[in-house]
């Protein structure tokens, strides 16, 4: 190994390794060793790297300093690789659930699914900053029903509040794509099955978004590319996106991204960098930046987001709203752009629990995607009428990960959890997730293989002018990843699935805060180039990864603020097909924190009768 030897890591068999609170365990620190990077010096550092020799030699010394050599690279793992993160399927036992048939439609489904809420009194948004409520998709069809408005009149509002904000004072670039005829078309549509009396269902004349990484016509999939959409085009909508058109909703066009879902910040040279509605001078998240800002703005009630590494937590969190990604192969693969087939798949993005256990009944499926068990995945939803009545909950926390993030988000999610456990009876158990970076490490050599190969017949044709210099740069880095970094990823893969299997065989989810970091500010020098920023970009996947890497079940809820006021979410990471229990906890979570949320700086309210009002004030990076 020369100048790369690193004394590589020797891994221990799995059945050897403590996961118990006493365990002698390393937690590794993501100690990333990169400076960060914009604008001219993003650029000759792409320059460099595109040089053959130089570039390799240069990717091989980062490689090899951010401990990828090894952990991964060079290291003696002795489990076979696991390639996919399937599960098979358990008869879990999940309390206070509806069983779903299996030959159900979406429509029946979503309306399964309202039986599953509680009875609420209609929201009201209150302009003081205090018990600030969003409208839901029940609130959008009572104004329907009762005639109070109408999905043209939303529709209407809906364009001019995106409008507005694409003008030069906000400049929050929410969208890559919409086209104002198509919605209003679809508008007319819903209000005319309103008017006569027949909505499909609950979601009829709602508002749904969609990341530009997802088909829906009649919309070109850029996935945050300026030549993407050339080289492989659409001709019809994905597989969910078809499910939620069969419920009545409106498709409002495709959400900006972080370009091919290659970072965390949602900063995108070609399209403009999506802002975060709390603080306009703040980064959204990524990859799916637009989709989470859109809800949070208040122009969606829902959006759908494609989650490869956190690319749906990640900006919920950051946004504060719901980010929910249910099991691998729980959402068909079909229509979304194949940038990593075996960590990625859509998930929700929702302003609360209840909107987002909707929408997932309106695209969940009963097959699961390339799933080889001849036992099929039962789908529950959860009672959350009766979610007192749950009892015996336990939480895996693991402390040396759960502190490792800034004081604000590690005190906020210590107040939520125990919080939660005290107004419940919960408890929480300490354990040990071994081997946390080596999982980040095997996932990213994971995705940047994948990616790599999606793209490599396309790239191969491509001018580098036509990328992002940012993206440029970690194109670079996904393509020095040999077979023998591969195999040795997915062998650890197989190890964590051992670790995760035998962790849940003593608490029902792990928990953890959903990032390291709130989110940071926008640079003025980065909107042109992108930006590199590995050090807070490993700090917001911190706890990303199993998700994505094991195929499990999470989701984030919005627990509080930091000073700043920026908001910070709390995340459950549950067992393969246990989404029920995930929103039932995550809905419990939200009740008790929601009266202290407070409304973003930028937020449109849809369903007033008030014409939209100027915000003042306001500046850009």
């Amino acid at each position: 190994m020369g100048l790369f030897d690193l004394k590589a890591k020797v891994y221990k068999p799995v059945n050897e390794v403590n996961l118990g609170a006493d365990s002698d365990e390393t937690y590794i620190h993501a100690n990333v060793k990169a400076p960060r990077m914009a604008g001219i010096l993003v650029k000759v550092f792409a320059w460099l790297l595109e040089l053959r020799l130089v570039g390799a030699f240069i990717v091989e010394i980062l490689k090899r300093n951010n401990l990828v050599h090894k952990l991964v690279s060079f290291a003696n793992v002795s489990e076979p690789p696991l390639f996919t993160p399937t599960h098979a399927w358990e008869d879990n036992v999940e309390q206070q659930v509806c069983l779903i048939k299996s030959n159900s439609t979406p429509a029946d489904r979503v309306a399964q699914a309202i039986d599953c809420l509680p009875e609420r009194k209609e929201n009201a948004i209150n302009n003081s900053g205090s018990n600030f409520h969003r409208w839901t998709i029940k609130d959008y069809y009572r104004a329907y029903c009762s005639r109070g408005t109408t999905p043209l009149l939303v529709a209407k509002r809906f364009l001019a509040a995106v409008k507005e904000s694409s003008e030069p004072n906000l400049n929050m670039s929410f969208f890559i794509n919409y086209d104002a005829e198509d919605i209003l078309r679809q508008a007319e549509e819903s209000t005319l099955r309103h008017e006569r009396g027949t909505p499909i269902s609950v979601l009829d004349g709602v508002l749904v978004a969609v990341k530009d990484e997802i088909d829906c016509m009649p919309y070109p999939t850029t996935g945050g590319t300026k030549w993407l959409h050339k080289a492989r085009s659409c001709t019809e909508d994905a597989y969910c996106v078809r499910q939620l058109r069969s419920c009545g909703a409106i498709l409002v066009g495709k959400t900006n991204m972080h370009e091919i879902g290659a970072g965390t910040s949602g900063i995108n040279p070609h399209y403009g960098s999506t802002r975060n509605p709390y603080n306009i001078d703040k980064i959204s998240g990524g990859s799916s930046s637009g989709s989470a800002a859109v809800v949070c703005a208040g122009l969606c009630p829902v959006a759908l987001g494609v989650d490869g590494g956190g690319s749906v937590r990640i900006p919920a969190s950051l946004c504060g709203v719901v980010g929910f990604k249910p099991t691998f192969g729980r959402v068909s693969h079909s229509g979304i752009l194949p940038l990593n087939w075996t960590v990625g798949m859509a998930g929700i993005l929702a302003g609360t629990i209840e909107d987002a256990l909707i929408t997932y009944a309106a695209i969940c499926h009963h097959i699961p995607f390339r799933q080889p068990t001849p036992s099929l995945p039962e789908i529950t939803f959860p009672l959350l009428t009766s979610t007192n009545s749950i009892s015996n909950i336990k939480f895996a926390k693991y402390g040396k990960w759960f502190n490792d993030s800034t004081e604000d988000v590690r005190s906020c999610c210590e107040n939520a959890l125990d919080m939660l456990c005290k107004h419940h009876g919960w408890k929480t158990v300490e354990v040990t997730v071994p081997e946390i970076e080596e999982m980040r490490l095997a996932h990213y050599a994971t995705i940047a293989s994948e990616c790599t190969a999606a793209l490599a017949p396309h790239l191969a044709k491509l001018d580098f002018a036509e990328m992002g210099w940012d993206v440029r740069v970690a194109y670079q880095v996904y393509r020095s990843f040999h077979s023998r970094e591969y195999l040795n990823a997915q062998r650890i893969r197989n190890r964590q699935m051992h670790f995760h299997r035998e962790i849940f065989k003593t608490a029902d989810v792990i928990v953890t805060p959903t990032t390291g970091v709130t989110a940071y500010p926008l640079q003025s020098d980065a909107l042109n180039t992108g930006e590199l920023d590995y050090i807070n970009g490993a700090a917001l996947v911190r706890f990303m990864i199993a998700g994505n890497f094991l195929g499990l079940p999470t989701v984030t809820v919005m627990v509080g603020c930091n000073k700043e006021g920026m908001p910070i979410g709390l995340q459950f990471i549950g067992r393969p097909w246990s989404e029920a229990t995930l929103l039932h906890l995550a809905y419990a979570m939200q009740a008790l924190c929601s009266k202290s949320y407070k409304k973003p700086m930028v937020f449109y309210d849809l369903l007033k009768k008030e014409e939209l009002l100027p915000r003042n004030g306001m500046t850009k990076a």
